[in-house]
């Protein structure tokens, strides 16, 4: 028989609304801190609010990764018509969230595979649509995990940031790089590298340069693998992303190309103006 499947991610990842609506998926927000106080992400603070106080206060928020007592609460009402649950989380190398996820599992009477996402956003999204679709070919609960896992591989990313300041003060680069982007004006590239940590990729000296090297990345991954779907993600900039779709549409007629915008806890760290760039590499 087959096994009723629960799947857990956390409010990094980008959630469309068939996911929304879906009833066996379930998101648990990291918190989002501004000085005393703790706001659930996408529950108690939206990506409009944040951009508002952050341009109206000076203290840039941090993020916190959410309680283990969220994960026992959520894993022992799922035990009850749920046969498994398939965990998928922001990198390890980025948050405590998949560790907590992780501890909680322990200590519970439900059967949780932890997948580590290497990545966050629109990268957990394509987990879990591949993952649910193996489910309905009847795939067992643990083999999902093991492709998924090695699916976690195929992700590529690249990113503009809108704030150096905000990334810098969140710890996510160091003085230097920070002296230096904003000195010589310099637009880094940064990526979420193979081991799911932040790595500055590249450096150049415009926006507009910025934009054309990544659709030059993208090009080459695209004549290397089999590339159904680019995503765009951003922050609060709808309309760059358009026209970044427009430009991708140019060289690439008939691409699927998704817009998104990053979640309150990715734009705490990247600043509004950020715009992401995601696909997933299948072997031709």
């Amino acid at each position: 028989m087959t096994k009723k499947i629960a799947w857990i991610t956390d409010s990094t990842a980008y959630i469309p609304d068939d996911l929304k609506n879906n009833p066996d998926v379930y998101v648990i927000p990291l918190g989002i801190v501004f000085g005393n106080n703790v706001f659930d992400d996408g529950i108690d603070l939206t990506t409009e609010e944040l951009y508002q106080r952050i341009r109206e206060e000076k203290d840039i928020p941090k993020t916190s990764q959410p309680p283990i007592g969220k994960f026992t609460e959520l894993f022992e009402k799922l035990s009850i018509d749920y046969d498994c649950a398939i965990a998928i989380h922001v990198s390890d190398k980025l948050s405590g969230t998949l560790a907590c996820c992780t501890s909680a599992s322990d200590s519970v009477p439900l059967q949780v595979e932890v997948i580590d996402s290497k990545s966050m956003s629109y990268a957990i999204t394509t987990l879990l649509y591949k993952g649910i679709e193996l489910a309905e070919q009847g795939i067992d609960c643990k083999d999902i995990a093991v492709t998924l896992r090695q699916e976690a591989d195929k992700s590529e990313n690249y990113i503009v940031l809108g704030s150096l300041e905000q990334f810098y003060k969140g710890g996510r680069m160091t003085g230097t790089q920070y002296l230096l982007g904003s000195l010589l004006r310099i637009k880094p590239i940064i990526r979420i590298n193979s081991d799911g940590a932040f790595e500055l990729f590249e450096r150049v000296r415009s926006e507009k340069k910025a934009y054309l090297r990544m659709i030059e990345l993208f090009k080459h991954a695209y004549h290397q693998n089999n590339i159904q779907q680019l995503q765009i993600m951003h922050g609060n900039v709808r309309n760059k992303a358009e026209a970044f779709k427009q430009d991708l549409l140019s060289q690439f007629p008939g691409l699927d190309i998704v817009i998104g915008e990053i979640s309150s806890a990715i734009a705490v760290h990247a600043g509004e103006g950020t715009l992401a760039v995601i696909w997933h590499n299948e072997e031709k």
